[in-house]
């Protein structure tokens, strides 16, 4: 009998160390590579089986993940076949093989079909082999499940991006005032940071340098004042011209503990197009709004609106407190067909409308590759629908999903004619971020039609130009006019803007005009005529409460002696984004810069990195380095 008793002790023993073991957890390290090629994958999604924990691989196709032994890894990349790994050891090898897929193009015959073309090869929709060519036909996909369902393959990139032109120095004395929306997204550093780590440079126009910028966080103080917002300048030498001064506008949304926000009233939009097939697209798309789900209230609501070559309800508006609802929903959804993008944005407003929250958070979630490709698809008419939209009361967030097709230019249209904000999702991690910890700020406003007008004084300025906001300008008029649209806030926001300035008595080259005929030219303009004023210049704000129709203003003075010649570890790793910007761009204006001076600049910023953002774009830099030699 004892020794019956100790052998089922033992038994128990063992069996609690095995499980032990099994729940230890343990860091993962690997490499992904093509079969064929046994070259290295960038871009490959790595997900622990029914859970949100994933990353991606870097452009040596190496990743690091925190499981447990026993997990299934799952190892999803776009044109390839789906892997699962059982976690046995600290490091594993993924071979991908190519997806080899039959592909029809048909035309409709009378009342039958009549095959045209059969086409057999990868589906490289995003990689591309062939720049712009286009194949329509149909799949069947073991992989993803999907039954014979037509679809357009995008062979080579067709991504767009809205072609600008970059400021330029402006003269004081002709243009002393610079007006702008204070908008706030963060959509160019995560698109630029995926095509990077795929061993691409990114075009110049997927270059934003305000929204790099404004992608990290940065330690400006609460408002106290009574208003929504704060203001903070600093004044420092320019990093990449050292006979200039650089200006740094900080603003700071006051914060709300997330449990005291408004109710709010939410409609996903999604798209379901055959477009949204691969991993990073719908599939992502789904992890990332359960990420939403698992942090609604019961006081919140859900209604899901999706669309592909028409629109239609998904789920009617549901109470958060019903998750599991919410989740089979999602879950519940497939990618096929053409991209009614218009039509789908109607319907989710029509929607919103319905179940509105008064003085609540109402606000349509459009997730999208921004393929629209039926209905109101161009840029123009999306401007127009969605400007009609906005007056609705309801708030707008776009984020943007994929590669190859991703078409940025509708949806910064969106963004910023819709009164909502832009964000780009390339894995799980970016989706956590983005709506789970800047939740209050990127689904909720406290702050909106907010403007900046910067005043310059000629007596201290030659010339200045604004960094980035290209996009964003607008008329010195409109800076008081309460009818213009502009940026919006959310809870806790912090902006950031930056001003190369060219102090009076340093040239700048702005270009020779003939002498003016009938008035005195610069030179002849003393400094006597201007105001004896000590001020460098003055920043106003305007901005409107999310339920009000009559803007507030805000004003502060910046003193011309007071300049910083030891500018803090913040500021300089602001310096530094903005560095790295104009050298990806080829600014005309980025002086003396070098990917040696981003990275020391970056060094010391590094202070303050808790999620490690910073040393992500440190690494960033170091791969454009690499790219450039």
């Amino acid at each position: 009998m004892k020794t019956t008793i100790k052998k089922i002790s033992l038994m128990f023993l063992v069996a609690v160390m095995s499980l032990s073991v099994l729940a230890q957890e343990m860091v993962v390290k690997g490499k992904v590579y093509d079969v064929q090629g046994k070259a290295p994958l960038p871009g490959v999604t790595v997900m622990e089986k029914k859970t949100n924990n994933g990353v991606v691989t870097d452009m040596n196709g190496e990743f690091s993940i925190k499981t447990r032994k026993g997990k299934i890894l799952q190892f999803q990349y776009i044109g390839y076949k789906s892997e699962e790994v059982k976690v046995e050891n600290e490091w594993i090898e993924v071979g991908l093989q190519q997806e080899v897929a039959i592909l029809e193009e048909v035309t409709v015959v009378a009342f039958g079909k009549q095959k045209k073309e059969s086409l057999i090869g990868a589906v490289t929709s995003v990689q591309g082999r062939a720049a712009g060519v286009r194949i329509r036909g149909s799949v069947q996909d073991a992989a993803y499940n999907f039954p014979m369902q037509t679809f357009i393959v995008h062979e080579g990139n067709t991504e767009e991006y809205e072609s600008f032109k970059e400021n330029r120095f402006l003269p004081a004395v002709k243009q002393p005032l610079s007006t702008f929306s204070l908008d706030v997204d963060a959509a160019s550093y995560g698109n630029i940071r995926r095509m990077i780590n795929q061993g691409q440079m990114p075009p110049k126009d997927a270059v934003r340098i305000e929204e790099m910028i404004n992608y990290f966080s940065y330690n400006y103080p609460q408002p106290t004042d009574g208003h929504p917002v704060k203001i903070v300048t600093e004044t420092t030498v320019c990093p990449w011209s050292k006979k200039h001064q650089l200006l740094r506008i900080g603003v700071k949304a006051k914060e709300i503990p997330s449990e005291t926000l408004p109710a709010s009233n939410f409609v996903f939009l999604i798209d379901v197009s055959g477009s949204m097939y691969s991993a990073d697209k719908l599939p992502l798309v789904k992890s990332a709004m359960k990420l939403l789900v698992n942090n609604l209230r019961p006081e919140d609501r859900v209604a899901i609106v999706t669309y592909a070559g028409a629109a239609g309800e998904a789920l009617a508006s549901t109470s958060g407190a019903d998750k599991q609802k919410i989740m089979d929903a999602l879950e519940s959804l497939q990618a096929g067909g053409s991209t009614a993008g218009g039509a789908g944005i109607q319907l989710a407003y029509k929607i919103a409308e319905k179940n509105f929250v008064k003085g609540g958070n109402n606000r349509v979630i459009l997730c999208t590759d921004g393929d629209f490709n039926v209905g109101v698809s161009t840029t123009e008419g999306l401007e127009s629908l969605i400007e009609t939209k906005r007056k609705s009361g309801i708030f707008l967030t776009v984020l943007g999903y994929g590669m190859g097709n991703y078409k940025d230019n509708k949806l910064q249209i969106l963004a910023q004619k819709g009164n909502g904000n832009h964000a780009y999702i390339d894995n799980l991690q970016e989706a956590n971020k983005v709506i789970v910890n800047e939740f209050g700020s990127t689904m909720h406003t406290i702050a909106k039609d907010v403007k900046i007008q910067v005043e310059f004084n000629p007596a201290f300025v030659n010339a200045y130009r604004l960094l980035g906001y290209e996009s964003r300008l607008l008329d010195d008029e409109d800076f008081n006019d309460d009818l213009k649209d502009a940026g919006e806030l959310g809870p806790g926001h912090i902006v950031t803007v930056l001003y190369e300035i060219v102090p009076v008595g340093v040239e700048v080259p702005l270009g020779k005009v003939d002498p003016l005929k009938y008035q005195s030219s610069e030179k002849e303009i003393s400094a006597l005529q201007f105001s004896n004023s000590n001020e460098l210049l003055t920043v106003k704000l305007r901005y409107k409460k999310p339920d009000e129709e009559v803007s507030r203003k805000l004003e502060v003075p910046v003193l011309a002696s007071v300049v910083n010649t030891n500018a803090p570890g913040e500021l300089n790793f602001i310096m530094s984004v903005a560095m790295f910007g104009q050298l990806l761009r080829d600014s005309d204006f980025k002086g003396d810069a070098s990917y040696a001076k981003v990275l020391e600049l970056a060094r010391k910023g590094l202070n303050d990195d808790p999620n490690g953002y910073r040393r992500e774009f440190i690494r960033l830099v170091e791969a454009v380095e690499q790219l450039e030699k």
